[in-house]
């Protein structure tokens, strides 16, 4: 979905608040209120709903304009409804447990990596002059089942060029979401100028290999002996897929 693309609402009430947000770049919670003239029970409903479908970000009573506004998709698979859509920094414990749960299962230190990385700095989001991240969530029920993650690097050399990961919790596999979260994050990249993704697994984890290699991804290097695991010596597999 495009960064730019607007957004759609569910009612004329929603529309009138998220104009309003939108307009003023942040705006006190109870100003909303008293501009829009809604009962304060329809207010609150609908303020849920624009926070839900990722439109508006509420911090401290402060509301502003969601940084991808209207990058929510829901898809009917298998037997769930997954919404795709923006982490935002209520889904840190999830996303963790998330990530936990799938390099528990396979290897994959890149993720293992990112895991520490959210714990140590206790955010979902981070930017900077040298280096920023941006992480997509597939929610069931409200609850996060898999993630994929791009780690985008500022300095020129490398600035177009971004690594991805993505990982689906094992009671939710085999219904798509993966496929659906891979094509979130290389459709991500390319909106926003980048010419190639990467993805690093160790050489033991076929099952992320032949995922990517599915999906169009191809072999680009391989370090040998880049890993320690058990005791062994592991090579990393470098995929690419060019955009």
């Amino acid at each position: 979905m495009d960064a730019i693309e607007r957004p759609t609402f569910a009612s004329e009430a929603s529309r009138r608040i998220y104009e309003y947000v939108e307009r003023h770049g942040t705006v006190e919670r109870h100003k909303v209120l008293d501009i829009v003239s809604l009962p304060a029970e329809e207010f609150r409903t609908r303020l849920e709903e624009l926070k839900s479908d990722g439109y508006l970000e509420e911090d401290g009573g402060t509301l502003r304009i969601a940084l991808e506004f209207g990058a929510v998709e829901k898809h009917e698979l298998g037997e769930f409804t997954v919404t795709i859509r923006p982490a935002r920094q209520a889904d840190f414990d999830g996303l963790v447990d998330t990530i936990r749960d799938v390099t528990a299962e396979e290897t994959y230190v890149v993720a293992e990596t990112i895991a520490e990385q959210l714990l140590y700095e206790n955010t979902v989001t981070r930017h900077n002059v040298v280096e920023s991240r941006r992480f997509f969530v597939a929610t069931v029920d409200g609850d996060v089942v898999g993630w994929t993650h791009l780690d985008l690097q500022q300095v020129d050399p490398v600035r177009e060029v971004a690594q991805q990961t993505v990982g689906v919790r094992d009671a939710y596999r085999g219904n798509g979401i993966g496929t659906k979260l891979l094509q979130r994050g290389v459709e991500w990249a390319e909106a926003n100028g980048y010419r190639k993704v990467y993805n690093s697994v160790p050489v033991v984890n076929d099952t992320a290999l032949e995922f990517l290699t599915v999906h169009g991804w191809d072999t680009e290097a391989i370090r040998r002996d880049h890993y320690t695991i058990d005791g062994e010596y592991v090579d990393e597999v470098m995929m690419a897929y060019e955009l």
